[in-house]
């Protein structure tokens, strides 16, 4: 019921605001009769297509529907976003004049003019935008280099090179054709060993099926290892019973078995070179908001590695590393996440990285360190929502191990 009033408040909002905008932008058809009335028609035509082809996407292909889903989604936030940002400047407009008084109507029109302008510049920008991201950045692979140095590192896994991969968000992939280059990237790097750090699909285990195939290609010497992200357990789903939801779950455990991964459920491995060894510890989802389940037992997961010199964590939430493992857990000496996406937004250029993401996760993108411990935040391979990306770019992360 909660969910229907949300709606309804936010179509509410967004009817009020495309019809501001045709206010504003219509005064540039006040003396042409024929084009205002083919404008009005267009303008307020879009949203009824947009309402229609969202009811009736149950009938298109999951492609198609996938593919609808993101327009209608880039239109309506384009709207919201120009109808606010317009609506705000008409209010420093209306203020300006109570000051200034302007002496004549012609410089009111021009002043609203100029505004109609602004405001169809502005509409402009985040549509295309968010085209570009969706057709373009949201597969533009960026790989991500970063060489380690821990003292306690065994002399025989100097030069050890891995691979990050995290949030495939198969369900939201296009066509397979696009994750088929992700993998052809990660083989190339010829990585000793690839780990995996959940979020393989968005709601269901069969969304990865038609990719199972391209993921099996994955494979290293010392093997790919995975654990799994809140979206990997079918919580986002209303299941017809309980029996369909563990169904879906023993499916996951059986895809990871079919593709060559070991799936880490709180639990480790022991990798070993030359007669020494490290550890790489998986557990299940565990994120310090109150909206993510909390599986992960890293005790429990651990329990066998006490004598083992050097730790790797795999666990899907960043939140875990300031939750847990720097207060309680030093013997972890790496931790491997995902879940951010860096917001699939954002800005990143040489010595200065923002996103939304920041406001809601400490650690959101890239390298973070506390004394001698060390989390990588991967920015994701896939796209949950908008199936795309705007400045922060689906990462493939190579990471080196060294010996200080």
């Amino acid at each position: 019921m909660s969910r229907i009033i949300s709606m309804f408040v936010f179509l509410l909002i967004f009817m009020g605001l495309e019809f501001y905008l045709y206010r504003v932008f219509r005064i540039h058809f006040l003396q042409r009769t024929e084009a205002k009335r083919i404008f009005t028609i267009i303008w307020f035509a879009l949203p009824a297509i947009c309402i229609t082809l969202m009811l009736t996407s149950a009938y298109f292909s999951k492609t198609g529907k996938l593919l609808i889903t993101n327009l209608v989604m880039i239109f309506f936030i384009s709207i919201f976003l120009t109808g606010i940002l317009v609506l705000l400047g008409d209010i420093f407009r209306l203020v300006f004049n109570q000051i200034s008084k302007p002496s004549t109507e012609a410089v009111s029109l021009g002043r609203r003019k100029m505004l109609s302008n602004v405001g169809m510049i502005l509409l402009a920008v985040p549509f295309g935008t968010l085209l570009f991201g969706l057709f373009k950045t949201a597969y533009n692979f960026k790989i991500h280099r970063i060489t380690l140095k821990f003292p306690n590192l065994p002399d025989s896994f100097a030069g050890f090179r891995f691979i990050q991969l995290s949030d495939i968000h198969t369900g939201s992939f296009l066509k397979r054709d696009e994750l088929g280059e992700a993998v052809r990237l990660t083989l190339l790097e010829n990585p000793d060993a690839i780990f995996f750090t959940g979020d393989i699909v968005n709601n269901k285990t069969e969304e990865a099926e038609p990719f199972k195939d391209i993921l099996s290609k994955l494979h290293a010497p010392y093997g790919v290892y995975s654990t799994l992200g809140n979206h990997d357990y079918g919580d986002y789903t209303r299941w017809p019973s309980k029996a369909e939801q563990i169904a879906n779950m023993d499916a996951m455990y059986q895809l990871h078995k079919d593709m060559g991964w070991k799936l880490l459920n709180n639990e480790h491995t022991l990798l070993e070179k030359n007669g020494e060894k490290i550890a790489v510890v998986g557990v299940e989802n565990w994120g310090a908001s109150f909206r993510f389940p909390k599986k992960g037992d890293i005790t429990k997961a651990k329990k066998g590695t006490e004598d083992v010199p050097f730790k790797i964590l795999l666990s899907h939430d960043p939140s875990h590393w300031n939750a847990q493992v720097t207060k309680d857990h030093a013997d972890v000496d790496l931790m491997l996440a995902g879940h951010t996406h860096g917001f699939q937004f954002g800005i990143e250029i040489p010595g200065f990285k923002w996103s939304p993401s920041k406001w809601l996760y400490k650690q959101w993108a890239g390298l973070y360190q506390e004394g001698e411990q060390y989390l990588y935040v991967n920015r994701g391979l896939g796209c949950l929502g908008y199936s795309g990306r705007v400045g922060i770019r689906p990462e493939i992360t190579v990471i080196e191990l060294q010996k200080a």
